[in-house]
């Protein structure tokens, strides 16, 4: 029988929580949906709110399939809140807000990776957060995307510009940066000058490109997520990964003291003590005394 619990008024019927996701760890599904409810969601609703969702789905773990959708899934509950986002292909299109505990919860017991755009669905196409994607290239690592996002840091700041790094939970490193409401397509332009500018000023480690032939041993400075039809891993989100890697706000000092490619692996389990120790370190990304204009704007 699958179980049924409430969730701040809302019923919820969890399925297949003994079933193990992640297999280095043996983390079951059960375990995934405390972690949600229990570690991440005070801090990660912020993050989501007002942003609508696509997911990547992965069921049965990081090993057996995974597909990306955008769409609400079949079943969604009418409580469950959603938002038009249209596309080229169908302008009609809408997708998943998670405005609260239950609709976190739901969309746990999914099996998702929780994607956001960089705007809000009052404002489409117009970007409140900027974000680099710093993708290693093999033999590159996330010691690599440290020493990028350094010299990223610098430049930005030049501009008037603060940012805050997070892990990617993947191979990477994800800078975000808090922005006056800026139409995405500017946002984009401005972060792929400053990609073409990393790659000049550091020809053997940066490239804005993301042609595989020049990409090994390079960080790719990747500036497109900052389209407005694309989605970013949300903070605090688990990956679909074969261990319960979370994509987790990190600080500079530990970015500043990366040496080795594990140094910034975190995982779900380590989460708890990181928010006792640090809070939330992606908070400035809601006061918008922090949020900076683009130059020229």
């Amino acid at each position: 029988m699958t179980p049924i619990t409430e969730v701040e008024g809302r019923r919820l019927s969890l399925s297949n929580l003994d079933k193990v996701l992640y297999p280095d760890t043996g983390t079951t599904k059960g375990e995934v949906l405390h972690y949600y409810a229990a570690t991440a969601a005070e801090v990660m609703l912020p993050h989501l709110r007002d942003r609508p969702l696509s997911f990547l789905r992965y069921p049965d773990g990081p090993e057996g399939l995974r597909f990306f959708t955008k769409n609400p899934p079949p079943g969604t509950p009418d409580w469950v809140s959603t938002a038009p986002v249209p596309r080229s292909d169908d302008p009609e299109a809408r997708q998943v807000l998670a405005q609260d505990l239950p609709s976190l919860m739901w969309a746990a017991n999914l099996v998702v990776e929780f994607h956001t755009h960089q705007w809000r669905q009052d404002s489409p196409a117009v970007a409140d957060r900027m974000v680099f994607d710093l993708d290693p290239g093999p033999p590159a690592g996330v010691v690599e995307c440290c020493r990028v996002a350094l010299w990223l840091r610098e430049r930005l700041a030049g501009d008037g510009l603060s940012s805050y790094g997070k892990t990617s939970g993947s191979k990477g490193l994800h800078l975000l940066v808090p922005l006056r409401p800026t139409p995405s397509e500017d946002v984009t332009a401005y972060a792929r000058r400053l990609a073409v500018e990393a790659q000049d000023a550091l020809p053997g480690l940066a490239v804005h490109r993301m042609t595989r032939s020049l990409r090994p041993g390079k960080v790719f400075v990747d500036f497109s997520q900052n389209a407005a039809a694309k989605t970013t891993a949300a903070p605090y989100t688990l990956r679909a990964r074969s261990s319960p890697t979370v994509s987790a706000p990190v600080t500079w000092d530990e970015i500043e003291a990366c040496r080795a490619p594990d140094t910034l692996v975190v995982l779900a389990a380590d989460m708890a003590a990181r928010l006792d120790r640090y809070g939330d370190l992606l908070a400035p990304l809601h006061d918008s005394g922090r949020a900076g204009t683009l130059p020229g704007d």
